[in-house]
C-alpha cells in the first residue's frame, strides 16, 4: 500500500511540474550549523552578498522570546558557512535586557547591506531595528531604532524597484492583525508607511512582495484563516486593494516568495491547515501570474517537526537558495536549479 501511494505522489508531482512548465532540481541541501551557540533557533534570513558569496541570519537562545535570545550572522563561501557571529543581543544596560526576533538581511542595488530585525518583550510591543555596512559587511555601523510607527521587514525581504524605490513587506500585532508597506526613496534614510485595507475582518501578517509588469505589485499574507491572502497594488505599492483569500492552504505559518528573472513566481510555503499537518510538510510552488500556483517540489514531508518559516532568494547565476527553521535546532540551506 505504502509503495502505491509513493507512486501515485510521484505522478501527481511529475504531473504538477509539467503544468508549471518550470523544472526544479536539488543541488545542495546542508544544515547551517555544525555546533550552534544556542539552543534554539528561528526566523532564517539569507543574501547573497557577492557572486556566490552568501549571508544569513537567524534568532538564537535557550527559546524564543527569552531575554537571552540574539542575532546570529553566518558567511557562506568557499562552500562552507562560518561560526555564527553575534549582531544584537537586546542589551539596554546591566539591569535591562529584551530578546530580539525575525532578522532580515537585504542588499541595495547601491550595495548599501541592511539588518533589519526587532527588539521588545513581545511580537505586539517590539520596535524596529537595523544595522547597515557599505563594504558587504566586513563592517558594521552601530545599530539603530526605526523611527516611531516604522519596524522594517517584519519578516521577509524588502524589494527595490526599477526607480530605486525600496519596499519593506511589515505588520503589527498590538491591535489585531494588519499588514502595511514601508516605503523609502532614499536608500532607507527615511520612511513611508503605506497601509493595506485597514478596515479587512482577516488577520494577516508578515506579506512577502511579488513584483507583476506596469506598476503591479502583490503581496501574500500569512493569516489565521487556513489561507494564505493577498492583496494588490496597481501604482507601486502607493495604494493597496482589498484583502482576499487565495487557495492556497497555511496553518498560521511564515510564508516567502520570490519573482524570478523569467518572470515566474515562486513561494514556499507549508501546504496545510492548523491542526491539520501543521509545520511539518514544506512545499515550493511555481506560477506563471502569481494567481494559480503548481507544487513543484516536496522539501519536507514529516508526521512531525517544524520546518518552517522559509526565506527565498534567486541568486546572480539564476539558481534558487532557500532556508527554513528545522525543528528549532538548526537552519537549512537548500540550493534548487531552475529550468524550462
Amino acid at each position: 500500500m505504502k509503495e502505491s501511494n509513493f507512486i501515485i505522489a510521484l505522478f501527481l508531482l511529475l504531473a504538477i511540474n509539467c503544468d508549471a512548465q518550470m523544472k526544479l532540481t536539488k543541488v545542495a541541501e546542508e544544515l547551517m550549523y555544525s555546533n550552534p551557540p544556542f539552543a534554539q533557533c528561528h526566523a532564517s534570513t539569507i543574501v547573497e552578498t557577492d557572486p556566490n558569496k552568501f549571508m544569513a541570519a537567524a534568532f538564537g537562545g535557550t527559546r524564543e522570546g527569552n531575554k537571552d535570545v540574539c542575532i546570529w550572522l553566518s558567511i557562506k563561501e568557499n562552500g562552507k558557512w562560518s561560526n555564527p557571529i553575534k549582531m544584537a543581543d537586546g542589551v539596554i544596560n546591566d539591569t535591562l535586557r529584551y530578546p530580539t526576533w525575525n532578522p532580515v538581511l537585504f542588499k541595495s542595488k547601491q550595495g548599501k547591506l541592511f539588518l533589519f530585525y526587532k527588539e521588545g518583550p513581545s511580537p505586539g510591543t517590539w520596535w524596529g531595528m537595523v544595522r547597515t555596512s557599505g563594504n558587504n559587511g566586513k563592517t558594521w555601523d552601530p545599530p539603530y531604532k526605526l523611527p516611531e510607527g516604522v519596524l522594517g521587514p517584519i519578516k521577509n525581504k524588502p524589494v527595490q524597484l526599477h526607480n530605486g524605490t525600496i519596499l519593506s513587506p511589515s505588520s503589527t500585532e498590538d491591535n489585531g492583525w494588519k499588514v502595511h508597506i514601508e516605503k523609502s526613496i532614499d536608500e532607507g534614510k527615511t520612511w513611508q508607511v503605506m497601509p493595506v485595507d485597514t478596515s479587512s475582518i482577516y488577520d494577516v501578517i508578515q506579506p512577502t512582495i511579488l513584483i507583476h509588469p506596469k506598476e503591479t505589485l502583490q503581496i501574500l499574507c500569512r493569516s489565521k484563516s487556513n489561507l494564505i491572502l493577498e492583496s494588490y497594488s496597481k501604482d507601486n505599492g502607493d495604494t493597496w486593494g482589498v484583502l482576499t483569500k487565495t487557495v492556497l492552504p497555511n496553518p498560521n505559518s511564515g510564508i516567502d516568495a520570490v519573482t524570478l528573472s523569467n518572470g515566474y513566481y515562486l513561494l514556499v510555503y507549508n501546504p496545510t491547515e492548523n491542526g491539520k499537518g501543521g509545520r511539518a510538510k514544506l512545499n515550493v510552488a511555481i506560477s506563471e501570474d502569481g494567481t494559480k500556483w503548481s507544487d513543484a517540489m516536496i522539501l519536507e514531508n514529516q508526521e512531525k517537526g517544524e520546518f518552517s518559516y522559509p526565506a527565498v532568494i534567486q541568486a546572480k547565476d539564476g539558481n534558487i537558495h532557500i532556508t527554513y527553521t528545522y525543528n528549532r535546532v538548526n537552519v537549512k540551506h537548500v540550493v534548487l536549479s531552475l529550468s524550462k
